[in-house]
């Protein structure tokens, strides 16, 4: 029986592993070696402003371990959301990182650059015709959160990486792309069914976070064959368990057994985890339903929502501490009355923690004996938050509540000064399915011939 082999480094390039889990896995001959890069978890300011949320440095360290078993080895190296959110300005960053080091190690390959940016007008354009597609999870988008947003990406499916294949790329980066894509073009371009090519992709996008105990920062290894596929780890600690590989099936999923993506669903009604040996599972009947007679993408985008000012303060007082919620409410109240109408528009917020910080303070908790406060502050400008948020604070730090028995403060500051600037702060501003004629079309691929480092 054939067999395709994948190595998934790590759970976000960037997110490291150790080196002795990567040579095993480059030992037991993988055919690719495929990472995500990218996710909207960190939020939305990564997609907004362009920047990535790993560090450069240990995204090199990671890249500069695949690219050079992958050259040796004559491999390709596949790495989708590169960059972390998957824009353009994202997919230059690792780019350019890949460009370093092939440099720097003499390195010679062909590399191909995947766009995931969308033109704001094709957006318009596909709203104004009625191929956008409302999901559950936000609202429909207007034209004008099209224009206000920074940067919007579609995550592509694994047609753009098979032509980068196919084109005789041996190294892919991507922009915005869906999470197995990356594990699973290969194999499909290879002819290995969809559904368990796409489910084993589901997995191993994260990596050692399948097994038992997980961690983000180890490698996974996959065997694709005809009828089934096998995940192993590559680190004596850790072991694939039924339950952690068919949790790990469960992970962001709004359905338990179905798993909507371009082009179609995978349906997982009829998948079984059978525990192969002490280490391994052995995943059957996934299947890939293909859309009939559409094809749809998910768009992301964000927008610029204004600046952010913080300040971190906490009281060990019980007396205001019983009585939080009603002096956030007044504190809230006096600031508006001070400043609405009168300096623009702003949002002030005030998230109080109880005992050692771990759980938001609620009344139905047991009292806790000390609290911290986090005030922040957002407005159009800098200075505009910086006004709110220091007015904030001063009046919650002199407000008068009853049984009050000091009159020099009621806050403790960790820090002085006792106020931080949070910088842009942005909110995401599309999230929905966008119809397309070709899964390759919006997604334009760039080839570069490296000699040496060397661009040629």
């Amino acid at each position: 029986m054939r067999e395709f082999r994948v190595l998934s480094p790590t759970a976000i390039l960037g997110y490291g592993f150790p080196a002795a889990s990567f040579e095993e896995g480059i030992r037991r001959k993988p055919h690719v070696i495929a990472v995500d890069a990218g996710s909207t978890d960190p939020g939305p300011y990564y997609l907004g402003s362009g920047k990535s949320f790993t560090d450069r440095g240990a995204v090199k360290r990671d890249m500069e371990y695949m690219l050079t078993a992958a050259m040796a080895e004559g491999i390709p190296v596949i790495v989708g959301s590169a960059g972390g959110a998957g824009a353009d300005s994202h997919l230059t960053w690792n780019v350019e990182i890949v460009k370093e080091i092939a440099k720097e190690k003499g390195l010679s390959f062909k590399m191909a650059e995947i766009s995931a940016q969308m033109d704001k007008n094709l957006v318009k354009k596909k709203l104004d015709e009625g191929k956008l597609v409302q999901m559950k999870a936000a609202p429909m988008p207007t034209a004008k959160d099209i224009e206000d947003s920074t940067n919007i990406v579609a995550q592509m499916g694994h047609e753009p990486i098979i032509a980068a294949l196919e084109a005789g790329a041996q190294v892919i980066l991507t922009g915005r792309a869906y999470d197995p894509t990356v594990f699973a073009a290969l194999a499909i371009k290879e002819g290995y069914d969809a559904g368990l090519a796409l489910h084993m992709g589901k997995i191993l996008e994260c990596a050692a976070i399948a097994s038992t105990p997980g961690s983000g920062s180890d490698c996974m290894f996959g065997y694709l064959r005809d009828d089934c596929f096998e995940l192993a780890t590559l680190n004596s600690v850790r072991k694939c368990t039924t339950t952690s590989v068919a949790a790990h099936t469960l992970y962001e999923k709004s359905d338990p057994a179905r798993l909507p993506g371009p082009g179609g669903t995978l349906d997982l009604t009829q998948t079984t985890f059978e525990q192969a040996s002490d280490s391994t599972v052995i995943v059957r009947g996934s299947r890939f339903i293909p859309d009939n007679g559409s094809y749809h993408v998910k768009l992301e985008a964000a927008k610029l929502l204004g600046h952010r000012t913080v300040s971190f303060a906490a009281t060990a007082d019980p007396i205001m501490i019983s009585q939080l919620d009603g002096i956030v409410k007044a504190v809230k109240e006096r600031v508006h009355n001070n400043f609405d109408n009168t300096i623009g528009e702003f949002f002030l917020d005030f998230k109080v923690y109880g005992q050692n910080g771990a759980s938001f303070y609620s009344k139905n908790q047991n009292q806790p004996t000390e609290a911290a406060i986090i005030i922040e502050a957002i407005a159009e400008t800098p200075q505009l938050a910086d006004t709110i948020c220091s007015f904030a604070r001063s009046t919650l730090l002199h407000f008068g509540y009853e049984g009050r028995k000091s009159t020099a403060g009621n806050l403790a500051f960790p820090f002085s000064p006792s106020d931080f600037h949070g910088g842009a702060v942005y909110e995401f501003s599309l999230y929905c399915l966008m119809a397309v004629d070709n899964p390759c079309k919006h997604f334009p691929m760039k080839i570069y011939d490296l000699k040496e480092g060397a661009v040629s």
